[in-house]
Parts: C-alpha cells; sequence; structure tokens
C-alpha cells in the first residue's frame, strides 16, 4: 500500500502549487514524511528555502522539523509518488472559469506519473473537473491508464486564509477516490496530518460538489444581507442594528453584508453556475447572489459621492482616503478585492485625490496587479474615510482620530459597521 510506503519514508509525497493552500500542506506532510514541494516561481521557491511564505501565513518555525526539497524542477516530480494539486482555479474576465493553471499542472503530474502513482486534487472545481478535464491530460502525458496503472483522488481544500483557529489539522477532511483502493489509501494519508478526522465522499464529484457548494452557500446568504443593507438604507435603518436584534433568536443565521472578493467565495458559485448551463439549467439564485455581491463595491462608492455632494463638497477637489485594499481582514492577499471596485467607481466620478493605504498589503504587488500606487502614510483633511477592511489595527481606532486626519465635514463610510456604536459626532454610514 502506497500509504505504509510513504509512512516508511520509501517513497515521497509532492506537493503542486506552494500558495497559501498548498505550502501548509507541504509543511505538515512534511513533518511525518518525505515531501517535495513544487511550484513554478522560482522566485517563492527561493523565499520558501529562505524559510520565509510570501503569502505571508506561516511563520519561519512551521519550516522547522520538516524533511521536505523545495523546488521549480519539474523533473524533480519524477521521484514523487503520491502528488497532490492544490494550484489556484480562477475565472476569467467573463466570469467563466480559467482551468489553465490546473490543466498545466496535470501535464507537469503527468510527465512525471508512473505505474502505482497517486493523483490528488484540492483545486476548487465544478463536478466532473478531475475525471472529466484532468485525468485525460495525466494519460496523454504518462502513457497510462486511469485506474487501472494509477489512482486519482479529490479532497477539497479548506484552508481560510487568517484563520489561526481553523487550519488543516483542525478541520474534517473531506476525501474520495476512483475505486475503494483509492479511498482507503488517501484516507490513511491525510489521517496523518488531519487531526478532526476523515469524511469518504461518496464519490470524486460528489467531493467536488461538496466543496463548490461551500462557498455557493455563504455567496447566497451575503447576498441576502446586501440586499437587505439597500433596502434599509433607503428606509433610514441601520443594518447592523437589525442583525443584532434578529440575531437574538435561536435559529437566525448570522451572515453580514460586505464586499465579497477573493478566490473562494467570489469565484466558486460561477464554477457552478457554469457547469449547470451545460445541463441546460440556468440558476436564479446562485446567478442574482453573484449580481448582488459583485455590485456592492461599486454601490459604497455611489453613496460615498452622493453624500458628499449632499454636502455641498465639489467631488472634482474632494480628498478621500480607503484603508484596506485586501480582499479580506488580517491578510496580505490583494486578488480580486472588491475594495478596487470602489477606487474605480469613485474615478469614475472624476475623484482624483485619492490615497489608498494598507499595512499588509504589498506597494509592488497592488500596482502589478492594479496600477494603483499605494500610500506609505495616512495624511490629513480627507472629506470621506472609507475604512473597507476590518483589519485588527483598524478596529480600535476612535471618533478623535478621524477628527485628526478628516475636514470640519468628514464622512466616515464603515463598509463593515464596525465603528456604529463608537462614532456619534461625525457623518457616518455604513452598509
Amino acid at each position: 500500500m502506497i500509504y505504509k510506503e510513504l509512512l516508511n519514508k520509501e517513497k515521497k509525497l509532492a506537493v503542486i502549487g506552494l500558495g497559501y493552500v498548498g505550502l501548509p500542506i507541504a509543511l505538515a506532510f512534511a513533518k511525518k514524511i518525505k515531501v517535495i514541494g513544487f511550484d513554478i516561481s522560482r522566485e517563492r521557491v527561493e523565499m520558501l528555502k529562505n524559510k520565509i511564505d510570501p503569502s505571508r501565513e506561516l511563520d519561519a518555525s512551521e519550516f522547522e522539523n520538516t524533511d521536505i526539497e523545495f523546488t521549480a524542477n519539474a523533473e524533480d516530480l519524477k521521484k514523487a509518488h503520491f502528488f497532490i494539486v492544490t494550484v489556484p482555479t480562477p475565472i476569467d474576465e467573463h466570469n467563466l472559469p480559467d482551468l489553465t493553471p490546473l490543466y498545466k499542472a496535470s501535464e507537469t503530474v503527468g510527465k512525471a506519473l508512473k505505474p502505482g502513482d497517486y493523483v490528488v486534487y484540492e483545486s476548487t472545481v465544478y463536478p466532473g473537473a478531475t475525471e472529466e478535464d484532468c485525468v485525460p491530460i495525466l494519460e496523454k502525458y504518462s502513457g497510462l491508464k486511469f485506474c487501472k496503472d494509477f489512482k486519482v483522488g479529490y479532497s477539497p481544500e479548506r484552508i481560510n486564509p487568517g484563520d489561526k483557529n481553523h487550519t488543516l489539522a483542525t478541520i474534517k477532511k473531506v476525501v474520495s477516490g476512483c475505486d475503494n483502493e483509492a479511498l482507503d489509501n488517501i484516507a490513511q494519508t491525510y489521517e496523518l496530518v488531519v487531526e478532526a478526522g476523515i469524511f469518504k465522499a461518496a464519490s470524486i464529484k460528489t467531493a467536488e460538489a461538496a466543496k463548490v457548494i461551500e462557498n455557493t452557500q455563504r455567496d447566497v446568504n451575503i447576498a441576502l444581507m446586501n440586499e437587505l443593507s439597500l433596502i434599509f438604507n433607503r428606509m433610514g435603518i441601520n443594518t447592523y442594528d437589525v442583525l443584532e436584534a434578529a440575531g437574538t433568536k435561536w435559529n437566525f443565521l448570522k451572515f453580514y453584508p460586505g464586499l465579497v472578493g477573493g478566490h473562494c467565495i467570489g469565484v466558486d458559485p460561477y464554477y457552478l453556475s457554469f457547469k449547470a448551463k451545460e445541463f441546460g439549467y440556468y440558476p436564479q439564485i446562485i446567478d442574482s447572489g453573484r449580481f448582488v455581491n459583485d455590485s456592492m463595491g461599486r454601490y459604497v462608492a455611489k453613496q460615498t459621492a452622493k453624500r458628499l455632494l449632499q454636502k455641498g463638497i465639489n467631488l472634482l477637489e474632494a480628498n478621500i482616503l480607503i484603508m484596506g485594499i485586501t480582499f479580506k481582514e488580517n491578510v496580505a492577499d490583494i486578488r480580486n478585492s472588491k475594495v478596487i471596485d470602489i477606487y474605480y467607481e469613485l474615478t469614475s466620478y472624476n475623484i482624483k485625490n485619492i490615497d489608498i493605504v494598507d499595512y499588509f498589503a504589498d506597494k509592488d504587488e497592488v500596482k502589478h496587479e492594479y496600477g494603483i500606487e499605494m500610500d506609505d502614510e495616512i495624511g490629513k483633511n480627507y472629506d470621506a474615510i472609507i475604512v473597507a477592511v476590518n483589519h485588527e489595527k483598524y478596529a480600535n481606532l476612535t471618533e478623535s482620530y478621524f477628527k485628526s486626519i478628516g475636514t470640519d465635514k468628514v464622512l466616515i463610510v464603515d463598509v463593515k459597521g464596525i465603528y456604529r456604536k463608537t462614532i456619534k459626532n461625525l457623518d457616518y454610514w455604513s452598509l
């Protein structure tokens, strides 16, 4: 059994893709067995060799006592027999699945595949992608036959960036395999690093579907909160006050309005919707939820502009500060951040004086990704201050602080409602 060969360090496990998902998995396994960590970015690999996590999620101590070889050389993968693929699965500019990274990873693994090897995919996909899209690539480049010569499984990643409580070890792991033998081996292998236990899914497609609906469910519920925010804003009611009151009932689901970006909740529903349409069903709730959530950044900007105009402030001369540009709190990841929608919508009003700060985000990454220059320090005399991300360091900012950097008429736009009980004398608005 390959599980025993891995445990006895007779064979190696390889992780393909060392981002916020792949790196924790690689390091966790490397404390138990021999691991090859592969990434196409040589710069990233060099940082990892120096015990630096480019995603700034893991400390250098996490690299200690690990049996791992970091490499950007695909030839090194030929030394492995159990492959875990954790590459990104984004969407394109038309909100359609972009499986290019997954296809390329499958090609790379296929060239290293040998009889008796295992391949497990963790990347989020639509049901059927592993067997219908990835397996043919593995067969093509290996010359081997699926199930007969090599085994395949799917185990959806559940890593939550910035969350130190819900980790690989503490979250129950869903696993699946192409047959019972594969399922048992894959389950036993993951049991080495997952303390919370293993759930064996009925099939690979079932496991794929389970992953994609986890985030779709959250997306739809947040969309409802965002729609309620649109309604309550017209009524002059604070949405967070309403949710606090409603939340006193035992079975009320506690979701909140906000910007839905990143590479999970803001992406996964599009994968399910895409596949559903192949089967002749056009999702109503899922697509509607996506529409609502994708519009919230622009809505925040429009409300900001409207309130500035009501104050008699010339938008062409307005000074605006945006605090936070990452896709969620307490992470450095800026990919698919919906804060950018706020910025672009404001610029559409010819507002030119917009400062952006974020102590987590990397200035060079922001410049490369969005063509925007971040500011090193917060200035003065802002007409509007938009707190777009509820980073820990922003949580305790006081009304006097906002007064010190704002004009007499400063507008505080609190996207996540974190100051609603502390700001009393300034013009204040939140979702």
